[in-house]
């Protein structure tokens, strides 16, 4: 196999680009958005939102009879918008960019208009629609709240390196202090034209690439994308996409100081009667420290902590899909994470798999075998 100078040779995936593969980034985006501003959710109980997300490690900045905005402890805008609504169901993300002048540019290549956000965020956004159908903003302007007290991180005594004497290591069993957001998993039956239009459209770059065994010469399946800061590090991946059966939020990340807030903060979760999905364990592609809960109205979360962050440099990497290779330590993948255990979720990927097969789109027999094959890995 060649390999092509500028690639992740020995530093995180199984292998380089082939010639003709895709790029991984756009060669003139219309912009290039700084980071992932915030969620949105709608769901019936605002109380009990609220009373896990406090549990998790959010703190509220506004609560109304219609509406729950949920911040970090670092300074900015809230990073989860909740609306009360007749069904639970994830409603779109909104990304930050660099400078009112993008927001603008973007409108006018897109043919939207700008429109002023609420009082409680502040600021401009300008309203589009991915391919695959979700709702997505790109935002400048918000007001910036405060920082807030975060945990520290603990002092370790590594080997024979001494950080720490005549004191004790007592991590309490408190909430994992969310200090920001991470990141966003979308899965799409539209993959690929989904994938372009983010790169296109808001300037984000693909750290890695993977694909179905035997099925690279089609193309990838899933993406770990990153926005393009220039020489300044940014998270490994900001947006997730993964072609799928269906057009749904997977998960959204939550970065936290160090492994003990993770370990503890599950403690606490465990203790007031949440469900842990998966963990704790370490990725490969992007190497947090993760933890996976299940919140009350069934959406999936993360707590994470000691991500990669790359600079616009690094090209795409490329590995096999396998649900074992997800997890560099930890348990393995639960059919809960996966999307497998019995119940509602995987009844409505089971029609979803039928619907989509009979469909136009990008998931067809072929990509179901491969996909089967991963979940059973």
């Amino acid at each position: 196999m060649h390999v092509w100078p500028g690639t992740h040779t020995d530093l995180h995936s199984d292998q380089p680009a082939l010639r003709g593969e895709h790029p991984g980034r756009a060669s003139n985006p219309v912009i290039k958005v700084r980071d992932l501003a915030w969620l949105e959710f709608e769901k019936p109980d605002l109380a009990a939102a609220e009373a896990f997300a406090t549990v998790f490690g959010f703190s509220t900045t506004l609560r109304t009879q219609r509406e729950l905005y949920l911040r970090g402890a670092d300074a900015g805008a809230p990073c989860v918008v909740i609306r009360r609504g007749e069904r639970s169901s994830f409603v779109g993300a909104a990304f930050a960019a660099a400078d009112t002048a993008d927001v603008l540019r973007l409108a006018e290549s897109t043919g939207h208009t700008v429109r002023p956000l609420s009082d409680a965020v502040g600021g401009i956004a300008v309203d589009l629609t991915d391919p695959s159908g979700t709702p997505v903003q790109v935002v400048s302007g918000m007001h910036a709240l405060s920082e807030l007290q975060v945990q520290q991180p603990h002092s370790f005594n590594f080997g024979h390196r001494v950080a720490r004497t005549n004191s004790t290591q007592r991590p309490p069993r408190e909430p994992a202090r969310v200090q920001r957001l991470g990141h966003v998993v979308l899965q799409s039956t539209r993959y690929l034209e989904t994938l372009n239009w983010y790169l296109r459209h808001l300037g984000l770059i693909v750290s890695d690439f993977l694909y179905y065994p035997g099925q690279r010469e089609r193309g990838p399946v899933m993406s770990f994308i990153r926005c393009d800061r220039g020489s300044e590090p940014s998270d490994h991946h900001t947006l997730a996409l993964t072609l799928g059966p269906s057009n749904r939020y997977v998960h959204s990340a939550y970065q936290v100081s160090d492994l003990d807030a993770i370990a503890a903060g599950g403690e606490h979760l465990l203790a007031h009667g949440y469900r842990r999905s998966w963990g704790i364990g370490r990725h490969i592609q992007g190497s947090q420290i993760f933890d996976y809960w299940r919140d009350p109205d069934g959406f999936l979360v993360e707590h994470f902590s000691d991500g990669d962050l790359f600079d616009c440099t690094l090209e795409p990497g490329w590995a096999p899909m396998s649900a074992s290779g997800l997890v560099q330590w930890g348990p393995p993948a639960t059919k809960d994470f996966l999307g497998l255990a019995p119940g509602r979720d995987a009844l409505y990927e089971l029609r979803a798999m039928v619907s989509a097969l009979r469909g136009d789109n990008e998931f067809d027999t072929q990509r179901l075998r491969g996909l089967l094959k991963v979940a059973s890995s």
